[in-house]
């Protein structure tokens, strides 16, 4: 029972951790719309009774192993076509390089990002594997994860809709993988919509990889982009369907709250960014939600501001990089990990630096993983201090 008594009867019934339908959840929101300030207040209140003032983040360097993808989403640039100057395609001999001067940078997780399968749509991408001696992305990303290990980082694979049996291999080295949602809403599949040319971003292909993920217990990092024309309540029900997801199967370790920021040469370039006070209303959402949740936003999409999340309900930032930009959104680059220290003190919360896997979700991995964890773990299940900082 929290003392924290509001006037929204629906809030505090939150509060009381009573059951809160689809239906009380837009209603909230509608009264945010005028007055956020009692929601704000009700989902500070949970991430204090759940989460207390730490605010962390896991150090970490993108391997942008392959930027070739066979969809296209209308908002992206991320994606490379052949010959384009901004085209990566790691060889083993990169991938090695750059895993041990993360080591160097004590970086903790070793982020592998691809496009979604590039072999079924370039042969380019093909003839990279085959210099490689791969058959497939998913092969080569077994292989690297291996090598993250090897070097002491931990790997958390982000790679698109991986196959139940893709997944069950790269489990046996990666300590968490991730998957955004998006958007659980068909709509925005539609036509003129931005997942339009985009079929792995359909909600049924997404659910269904988060639903194997759980099936195999791979503690899933997935999220939300707000932002890109959806509507309050397609928001709403996409946090439904991951709240749902995760009580059938407690794997999912976080929800990452992505705001859409508009990109040159894109097709959305000329759409908004999202609004802040409806980004922090979604945070807040999300939280009343799932109370118990791990709720991140990305700092670098909010450069002047992100701390002020912190009020909201969040309590992490997510992977941030003392080496590497951020490949998906290469135009914010990452604060300095110093100067989110100093920007969370100043609003009275302590960083602190964690693995891809939160503490919680240890029993999901093999004894071996657990095992190599413990050499630079504190008794919090977090990593040393004097290792990260």
């Amino acid at each position: 029972m929290s003392n924290l008594i509001l006037n929204s009867e629906r809030l505090n019934n939150v509060l009381e951790n009573k059951i809160i339908s689809n239906a009380d959840v837009l209603q909230i929101y509608q009264e945010a719309r005028t007055d956020s300030s009692e929601l704000f207040l009700a989902a500070q209140n949970l991430r204090k009774k759940f989460k207390g003032k730490t605010i962390t983040f896991s150090k970490k360097a993108f391997f942008n192993v392959i930027n070739m993808c066979k969809d296209t989403c209308t908002y992206c640039t991320y994606k490379a076509e052949p010959g384009e100057e901004k085209l990566s395609m790691m060889s083993k001999q990169q991938i090695k390089q750059m895993l041990s001067l993360a080591k160097k940078y004590r970086c903790v997780e070793a982020l592998f990002v691809t496009g979604e399968r590039p072999e079924q749509r370039y042969q380019e991408a093909r003839d990279w594997l085959a210099e490689n001696d791969f058959k497939s992305t998913a092969e080569y990303l077994t292989h690297a994860s291996e090598w993250a290990l090897e070097e002491g980082l931990f790997p958390h694979t982000n790679a698109g809709n991986l196959t139940y049996d893709e997944m069950k291999d790269l489990q046996k080295t990666n300590v968490s993988m991730g998957l955004m949602l998006e958007n659980s809403s068909e709509r925005l599949s539609m036509k003129g919509m931005p997942h339009y040319l985009a079929p792995s971003k359909r909600p049924k292909s997404r659910l269904e990889v988060l639903e194997n993920s759980g099936k195999l217990k791979i503690p899933m990092t997935t999220g939300i982009l707000l932002g890109i024309g959806e509507t309050p309540e397609e928001i709403i029900e996409s946090i439904f369907a991951i709240k749902k997801l995760h009580e059938k199967y407690g794997n999912i370790q976080e929800v990452i709250l992505q705001n859409f920021q508009p990109k040159l040469d894109t097709a959305m370039s000329n759409f908004p960014s999202t609004e802040e006070n409806y980004f922090k209303i979604i945070v807040s959402l999300t939280r009343i939600i799932m109370p118990e949740m791990n709720i991140q936003i990305p700092p670098n999409l909010s450069p002047k501001s992100y701390q002020s999340f912190l009020s909201v309900g969040i309590n992490d930032w997510g992977g941030i990089s003392p080496l590497t930009p951020d490949y998906v959104n290469p135009e914010f680059s990452w604060p300095k990990i110093k100067n989110i220290a100093k920007n969370s003190k100043k609003v009275g919360f302590d960083l602190k630096c964690r693995f891809p896997i939160y503490p919680e979700f240890f029993s999901f991995i093999s004894k071996e993983l657990r095992e190599k964890i413990s050499f630079i773990e504190d008794e919090e299940g977090l990593v040393k201090e004097e290792y990260w900082r």
